[in-house]
């Protein structure tokens, strides 16, 4: 059984009016001839750029099914909030924002119920989350991609924070794709080099008030802070605050889909951040993008063999931190726009091979599990309750 830490289900959720509006359209009551274009557009870019095939997303719960995935964090994220059109960049967050990702979460439960009910479940705390497995249904944990979407004042944010967590929010990845106020990000666009995403969208500092206020609020209520897409600095006091709150390191602390850095990619961790993660008993999900695996090891894959040398490069280099397989996890980013991904992971079934591979390459059944759902586990027995997370 897998458990993908990152995967984008509503990436293909329609949303009601106007007819194929997705999950990352403005409410109803908002919608525009500007926000039909948006959906039209975001659907043409799915369909080139994302999907596997046009209309033919890869996270859906059949393939997840297939896949053998049990547990998957259901990534919520509204695209044109944070490159929302009518702000300057790097302009602040709306409170809007968080009325559209509550949106966002309640068309995920809504299709799940009622079309998937007998395959699938929502979960929201460790008992829901104990018996989906028990029945053999996709668990679907709601995580969030982008902290802009947690309010636009500290108050607020401190409530919406504690709102999640009722609803049963896994963590937020509190930086994304481009700096709205709350934390400093890596270039995270593979089309675009590090040194012209600086140039196109500069940045500075790390942490803001906003942001410290949501990593605390997260804290106080058990949503895991994910430190994917943060910069190095973003990340440095992301866990500087932390260690101040929690000065026994007792909370862990997850990078949900990333890699470790054999290159120069700013989004890949460094060893310094990967010891600081380890301190905190805390997980590396690793990602499914060819584009940030490869970096500084090789060209693009082109067979599933080459993408297992490029896994297995990753798994080794993190396992020397300890001489243990306790820290690392898969996060695949599948829907996320990570086309292409590694040759022979396109769809969620694709990781049955990867299981099978890494059985087979460590001569152990046991590391294959830690990698693919133990060690995810224990990270989810911080999530939202005190008793730890069910045994596979």
């Amino acid at each position: 059984m897998l458990v993908d830490l990152h995967a984008h289900y509503p990436m293909h959720i329609p949303m009601g009016q106007p007819p194929g509006a997705r999950y990352w359209m403005t409410n109803t009551d908002r919608q525009s001839p500007w926000d039909k274009f948006r959906a039209w557009l975001l659907k043409e870019l799915d369909d080139q750029d994302n999907f596997p095939a046009p209309n033919e997303p890869a996270v859906t719960i059949p393939n997840l099914k297939e896949g053998n995935v049990g547990v998957v964090l259901s990534v919520l994220y509204a695209p044109f909030d944070e490159m929302d059109l009518t702000k300057e960049y790097g302009a602040p967050p709306e409170e809007q924002y968080f009325e559209d990702i509550a949106n966002q979460l309640r068309a995920v439960e809504e299709e799940v119920k009622t079309k998937y009910d007998a395959d699938a479940a929502v979960v929201h705390n460790q008992k829901e989350l104990a018996d989906a497995m028990a029945a053999n249904k996709v668990a679907l944990i709601h995580a969030i991609e982008g902290g802009f979407q947690l309010g636009d004042q500290e108050d607020r944010i401190r409530q919406n924070v504690q709102n999640l967590a009722g609803l049963g929010v896994g963590y937020v990845t509190v930086a994304h794709l481009f700096f709205r106020q709350i934390a400093t990000n890596a270039p995270a666009i593979p089309f675009l080099s590090d040194w012209i995403y600086h140039l196109l969208f500069p940045q500075s500092g790390a942490l803001t008030k906003l942001g410290e206020t949501a990593v605390g609020a997260m804290m106080d209520n058990h949503i895991l802070i994910d430190l994917t897409h943060m910069s190095e600095a973003s990340i440095t006091a992301t866990l500087d605050l932390m260690d101040q709150i929690d000065t026994q390191k007792t909370a862990p602390v997850v990078a949900t889909h990333a890699a470790y850095r054999f290159g120069k990619a700013e989004y890949n961790l460094t060893d310094e951040h990967i010891s600081r993660i380890i301190e905190r008993d805390g997980v590396i999900g690793l990602i499914a993008c060819d584009h940030w695996m490869t970096d500084g090891i090789r060209g693009k894959t082109t067979t599933f063999d080459e993408s297992m040398q490029v896994l297995t490069r990753h798994i080794d280099k993190i396992a020397g931190f300890t001489n243990d397989y306790r820290h690392i996890a898969i996060g695949s980013d599948l829907d996320g726009f990570i086309k292409p991904p590694l040759v022979g992971l396109e769809f969620p079934k694709g990781f049955n091979n990867v299981y099978d591979f890494l059985t087979t390459h460590y001569n152990s059944r046991d590391i294959a599990d830690q990698i693919f759902n133990k060690n995810a586990l224990r990270l989810l027995g911080y999530w939202g309750a005190e008793k730890p997370a069910p045994e596979v």
